[in-house]
């Protein structure tokens, strides 16, 4: 038996209380600092507040996110000394009335004034330290412990739950990418009138909070890495086909180590099987080709009701209220459930679907596919991307378009693990549409786009280079005649260079926590680092050991986020649990590899 791992030890020991005096310090400068011009209550109380014509949506949002008893003493004591200024406070009042009132607003109009403001806020992107960690070896058996214990806990949180729950939280501060433009592209590219009002809104109460420096760092404060810690006071416990593929791949990863007794893999197996059978049946509904040739069976992130598992809060209220009444089928969800239940060896119907062919439909420039509408990472280059959302049977598309990166990453992964069930090789059309999206990804290394947050809407550059790793592991195990086919040009030895080339000199120069360590070991590991380079993210790993609250082993940290309508952070104490077991897995795989000389 392993030994226990040891009490964890400075300056993991006590995040809680360090976050606690930031926060009891940043209350006392907030309400010990006068007020420096009109609040948001000033602007918005005499036109939204109570019962008046117009859009009820709006009126609606602002009492229940913004006006409500627990915010107003906060944003009460934030004052914008730009609205002194009668003709701004006129204008950006005059721009609210145009979207309270008018049944089609002019969204690049009413966005026009706080597009403004937004530009005056100086927001910097997060920096970390430099890296002071220790990268001395870890001693034996630690790393056996590590994923036994980050398996014991998935396993309990599923026993517990009937399900492995992830927790999102809104940010206030908003997202230091998302500027004046970007917030008129979003108003002007989103298509559900109630996502532009709560973008809209939120991003007024986020000018009034970045004005006030004591108010944002009591929304945020300063954290140790890159990924940002979970700690909004209000987490939204839900459940998501994405979140179940991805803690199926590392249930699978930990029946692989050959660590789990008889017990433990009956438990796992039992719950990538539930899994599976959420991802694709219960999260399931049928839409249209974009193309006009057939339909498809594809997969939504958040399950109708009954399946439906979230906070009774969000369920109940907040979620329409918020604008996310209707949530349309994406990609994203769709690719990472089709290679979960790959993995797992699924029978299901879907499964024989060539959704590749689906995924041409809303590749741009595939049959006059546009560019995305909400294009907020608009200094990439998307030719050969394929967009987010996919339009549901009813034609909705409420949160308009747009295109990620690592989510391209997540369909050729589905692709690849699916080759010769789609005959990707073999149809023309299916390898040009998948040598695009190559190509697509080449041009993000080749400029180095891939390692700069603005080129990202849903993850981080380390999550990015975690996917890639995952990815290339999969493009590893294809027949040498496929890759050749699919990758003429030799892109995946470009994009492998240059991602190992950022995690060894940006990644891990700096400070990390536990979560991006493991995305940086995940990388490291899987695409053929050598062994001795795992040993600073695998101390990072160690020390953190123990950080979580109850019990867990591990904090939540941000795995992916929303920057509209706000800054939405998406993590959980699992997630951290969940790649860290799958990190550990893989550095331990590679080491034994080296140590056999089978590389």
């Amino acid at each position: 038996m392993s030994a226990p791992h040891p009490r964890p030890a400075t300056p993991w020991a006590t995040p809680t209380a360090s976050y606690l005096g930031n926060l009891a310090r940043a209350a006392y400068r907030t309400f010990r600092t006068p007020k420096t011009g009109p609040t948001l209550y000033d602007l918005c109380d005499p036109i939204l507040k109570g019962t008046r014509p117009g859009n009820a949506h709006l009126r609606l949002f602002y009492k229940v996110a913004l006006a409500n008893p627990l915010l107003r003493p906060l944003l009460g004591r934030a004052g914008l000394p730009t609205l002194r200024d009668e003709a701004h406070f006129r204008a950006l009042q005059q721009a609210l009335l145009a979207a309270r009132d008018h049944a089609a607003p002019d969204w690049r109009a009413v966005g026009a004034p706080l597009a403004a403001l937004l530009d005056e806020q100086a927001h910097a992107r997060h920096a970390p330290l430099p890296n002071r960690m220790s990268a001395d070896p870890l001693p034996p058996g630690h790393l056996e412990t590590l994923i036994r214990r980050c398996a014991g806990h998935l396993l309990g949180s599923y026993r517990r739950n009937g399900f492995i729950p992830a927790y999102g939280a809104f940010n206030l501060i908003g997202d230091p990418d998302f500027r004046g433009r970007d917030l008129l592209v979003a108003l002007d590219g989103l298509q559900a009138r109630t996502y532009k009002n709560s973008t809209l809104l939120f991003n007024l109460a986020r000018v009034f909070v970045l004005a006030n420096p004591s108010v944002a760092a009591l929304i945020g404060p300063p954290w140790r890495g890159r990924a940002e810690p979970l700690r909004g006071p209000v987490q939204i416990r839900h459940r998501s086909a994405y979140y179940d593929a991805f803690f199926c791949e590392a249930l699978l990863d930990f029946l692989g180590s050959g660590l789990a007794s008889r017990t433990e893999a009956e438990q796992a197996r039992c719950a990538i099987d539930e899994m599976i059978r959420f991802c694709l049946i219960a999260s399931c509904e049928q839409v249209p080709d974009p193309r006009g040739s057939g339909s498809y069976r594809v997969v939504t992130a958040l399950a109708p009701y009954p399946h439906a598992r979230q906070s009774r809060f969000f369920h109940t209220v907040t979620k329409v209220h918020l604008g996310f009444g209707v949530f349309v089928p994406d990609g994203d969800t769709t690719a990472c459930a089709v290679s979960a239940a790959t993995q797992a060896d699924s029978d299901e119907p879907l499964l024989a679907q060539p959704l590749i062919d689906l995924f041409a439909g809303y590749q741009v420039g595939s049959d006059g596919c546009a560019p995305p509408g909400v294009a907020i990472n608009g200094g990439i280059d998307y030719e050969g991307g394929v967009l987010t959302w996919i339009e549901n049977a009813s034609g909705e598309l409420p949160y308009g378009n747009d295109l990620d990166p690592t989510l391209n990453l997540d369909v050729l992964e589905a692709v690849f693990r699916n080759h010769a069930r789609w005959r990707i090789a073999e149809h023309p059309e299916r390898l040009a549409c998948t040598r695009r999206i190559v190509r697509f990804q080449r041009r993000l290394a080749e400029t180095g786009a891939f390692a700069d947050s603005r080129s990202h809407l849903y993850y981080l550059p380390e999550v990015y280079c975690a996917y890639f790793a995952r990815l290339y592991a999969t493009w590893m195990r294809l027949p040498s005649a496929t890759r050749q086919a699919v990758d003429p040009e030799g892109s995946f030895d470009l994009i492998r260079a240059r991602v190992l080339s950022y995690v060894r000199d940006e990644l891990m120069a700096a400070e990390m926590n536990p979560f991006d360590a493991a995305m940086a070991l995940l990388a490291l590991a899987k695409l053929g680092a050598e062994p001795a380079s795992f040993a600073p993210a695998l101390r990072v790993i160690a020390e953190g050991f123990g950080e979580g609250p109850r019990g867990a082993p591990y904090c939540a940290y941000e795995w992916n986020k929303m920057k509209t309508p706000t800054r939405i952070i998406v993590g959980g104490p699992e997630v951290t649990s969940a790649f860290v077991l799958s990190a550990a897995v893989h550095a331990r795989n590679a080491s034994a590899a080296s140590d056999s000389g089978d590389c």
